[in-house]
């Protein structure tokens, strides 16, 4: 199961967050913290999994833009190594370059792909289907 899904830029700061177990406030920023510190330490040739306390880290990086998600143990580390390519993708297909003034859209995207911690859709048009009808219906 997924516990939390985190984008951060190179800085370390975080641009999107989304939790799927409660975690109070002052701890997520904690949490978030020594999360972001853990991964952008690591180099280019380490691997993509790395164990942190109760759970692992699965991340990739994207030219300035880190996707860190946070799994249990019985996660697939692969899957989600592969979500993060496919939500990467999906962001691409839908933005044409900015994406972070358009955070509303990004979490209708992660939503359409991950309920509850766990992976519902992958496929690219089923994901994008919703947010073509609300810009069609912007539109007009």
């Amino acid at each position: 199961m997924i516990k939390f899904f985190l984008m951060v830029n190179k800085q370390g700061q975080t641009r999107l967050s989304r939790y799927y177990e409660h975690v109070e406030i002052n701890k997520r920023t904690m949490l978030e913290a020594e999360v972001i510190k853990n991964c952008l330490s690591r180099s280019k040739d380490q691997c993509s999994f790395v164990e942190y306390k109760d759970f692992k880290l699965v991340y990739r990086q994207y030219a300035a833009l880190f996707v860190v998600v946070g799994i249990n143990e019985t996660e697939n580390e692969m899957a989600v190594y592969e979500l993060i390519h496919n939500f990467v993708e999906v962001l691409d297909k839908y933005f044409s370059r900015v994406i972070m003034f358009n955070l509303d859209r990004v979490h209708i995207i992660l939503d359409e792909m991950v309920l509850n911690g766990c992976i519902v859709e992958t496929n690219r048009n089923r994901i994008l289907a919703p947010l073509l009808v609300l810009d069609k219906v912007a539109e007009s």
